[in-house]
């Protein structure tokens, strides 16, 4: 798609339009003005803090113990403070928080290294080594993002930046051309994509940051060109691992560093060269992808969640809305434009990529005029990735086929997840604050990644496996008014060990009526059906009742167990109480029915 158009490229490769420049005072004072007293107020806020510091042996806790969390904390932090910084700048234009805004850049531009210490490395899933090398550069997540936020920075503020001295622009240029620029036209980084590779959200956000430094500041045009032509290769390798259904494998949550990244990198792509990539809005495909985060929306902040997940994400905000504009969905754009001011924090204080903080403030007055309809979300089926989503007034279901090599997998094949007016009824946990482990050999040692929690079988204790083979199989599927229903083989998401021949689930949604789960499978190990709850569920002779929510009358199940499960991992408590449950159903016989009413 994307190699295609390089055939159009014009001679001349312009700078990219981000923003108006902190000197247009006149752009800067149509913002409205609440949002503009919001982000004076937070660089108000960011003047009284110390800028966090950070240390070589802060870098080389995860090498040593596997914690990510504390060296990032600080990381993001410095990175936050300086957006903050900079957005009141902008707004206000009188040079009080310029002093700051150059201790900040100078703070980064003295990092010996912009990647996590958990991507420190030159070989894809290779040894994190203990320390940045900072005479070869790796190009990671937070590298591009990093740079991003500088070059941007550097030409909004470049004409205040150079009265006070010269040096800070050209620091930051160096900065970017050693770290960024020359690494990426050299070296190949294993997200670049190659041949059947698959590739994941790195992908399409390191793409479009780097694009973002590329054109933002005065690279040459040989070197923009040849970035270009990189860059498109790069796209293609993300986009053949999505169907043309266009959906997210790795969720809503990533779908913010997947689709919508590479809505940005099209963005600059389309601005800076027109004639050759502009026609892309019109795909099929890509209208798709921009609409998959309508689909997977609950109600609120919750989502449909799988994987690595989360059940609550960030609300929408100019991102969601200016794609839903450029490829023509009203839809995606009246919801992003509805989601965004219900935030308590539209100006989106916690992002550390400074562009897309100026796109909110500048796309503020158009979503704020707009006075969108309820959008209606009908039934969908992704045959990519085997997800259906049903609803009714009442209920919102999904049921994941699909198979266990998932990017951000976990053994989750055949699981559902239902909310009953809009809150949580049976739940995916998600995942915990990542760590070394999360993304080694020892994953699936992780609970959360387990299928003997997700509301799934097993089999004397023996669970789901991960791979490409361990898939559902026989998958039929029917969309309707009155019913909507999946239907699956889910036997071969387990090992041998699991002596099962047959595992027919079959889930409907009952329009009107509730939602019927049977499960009948042929097997030489004793069944037993876990069922995974936010909230305590009372035991009854039945079945199972969640007080203030609703019930489950089971049949064929023997006495069932409640056990508790305590969460204090911050990124689980995100979404969910101090307390989460299972219910471990054992089968009588062949046979268990589940209705939910």
């Amino acid at each position: 798609m994307f190699v295609e158009c390089l055939g159009q490229l014009p001679d001349f490769l312009p700078d990219f339009a981000f923003a108006p420049v902190v000197a247009d005072r006149q752009a800067w004072e149509a913002i409205p003005a609440a949002y503009r007293a919001r982000l004076v107020a937070g660089g108000e806020a960011a003047l009284e803090q110390e800028w966090p510091l950070i240390t070589a042996c802060a870098f080389m806790e995860y090498h040593r113990n596997g914690n990510r969390t504390r060296f990032e904390d600080l990381f993001f932090a410095r990175r936050r403070m300086l957006n903050a910084l900079v957005m009141a700048e902008a707004v206000e234009g009188q040079g009080r928080f310029l002093d700051q805004i150059i201790d900040g850049v100078m703070l980064l531009c003295e990092e010996s290294g912009w990647q996590l210490p958990a991507h420190n490395s030159y070989v894809r899933g290779g040894p994190r080594l203990a320390l940045p090398d900072n005479s070869a550069p790796i190009i990671d997540l937070f590298a591009a993002e990093t740079a991003a936020q500088l070059a941007v920075l550097a030409s909004l503020l470049e004409q205040p930046l150079n009265a006070i001295s010269p040096e800070i622009v050209r620091r930051i240029d160096r900065e970017l051309q050693n770290r960024i620029i020359a690494p990426y036209l050299s070296s190949h980084f294993w997200w670049m994509g190659n041949g059947d590779e698959p590739m994941n959200n790195w992908t399409a956000w390191c793409t479009q940051n780097v694009l973002l430094t590329a054109f933002t500041r005065p690279n040459t045009q040989e070197d923009r060109g040849r970035i270009v032509e990189k860059s498109a290769k790069s796209l293609d390798a993300f986009l053949k691992d999505y169907g043309d259904d266009g959906a997210c494998e790795e969720g809503a949550m990533y779908y913010r560093h997947a689709g919508l990244c590479l809505f940005n990198a099209l963005n600059v792509l389309s601005s800076v060269a027109p004639a050759a990539f502009s026609p892309l809005w019109q795909q099929p495909k890509l209208r798709n992808m921009a609409e998959y985060i309508v689909d997977v929306h609950i109600d609120g902040q919750s989502y449909f969640n799988f994987a690595d997940c989360s059940a609550v994400a960030d609300r929408c905000s100019a991102r969601e809305y200016l794609f839903g504009v450029a490829t023509g969905s009203n839809r995606l754009a009246d919801f992003a434009a509805s989601d965004w001011a219900q935030d308590m924090h539209p100006e989106l204080p916690q992002e550390i990529n400074l562009f897309y903080r100026l796109q909110t403030a500048f796309a503020a007055k158009a979503m704020l005029a707009r006075s969108p309809p309820a959008v209606e979300k009908p039934d969908i089926y992704y045959p990519s990735v085997g997800l259906l989503i049903a609803r009714d007034e009442t209920y919102a279901l999904a049921v994941k086929a699909g198979d266990n090599v998932d990017s951000h997998n976990h053994n989750d094949v055949g699981s559902f997840t239902l909310y009953k007016n809009g809150k949580p009824f049976l739940i995916d946990v998600g995942v915990e604050s990542y760590t070394a482990k999360t993304f080694s050999p020892s994953r699936y040692e992780i609970w959360t990644m387990q299928s003997a929690f997700h509301n799934l079988p097993g089999f004397a204790g023996v669970m789901q496996q991960d791979g490409e083979t361990f898939a559902a199989r026989d998958v039929q599927v029917e969309l309707g008014a009155l019913q909507s229903y999946i239907s699956m083989d889910i036997a071969g998401a387990y090992p041998e060990q699991a002596h099962l021949r047959q595992y027919l689930r079959r889930v409907r949604l009952l329009k009107g009526h509730g939602v019927e789960i049977d499960d009948v499978f042929d097997g030489d190990k004793p069944a037993q059906l876990s069922l995974m709850f936010s909230q305590r569920p009372e035991l009854s002779a039945d079945g199972l009742h969640l007080p203030g929510l609703g019930n489950i009358t089971v049949h064929g199940h023997a006495s069932a167990v409640v056990e508790e499960i305590p969460i204090t991992d911050p990124r689980l408590r995100m979404a969910w109480p101090d307390r989460l449950y299972r219910v471990l159903l054992p089968f009588k016989s062949n046979r268990l029915t589940l209705t939910v009413v």
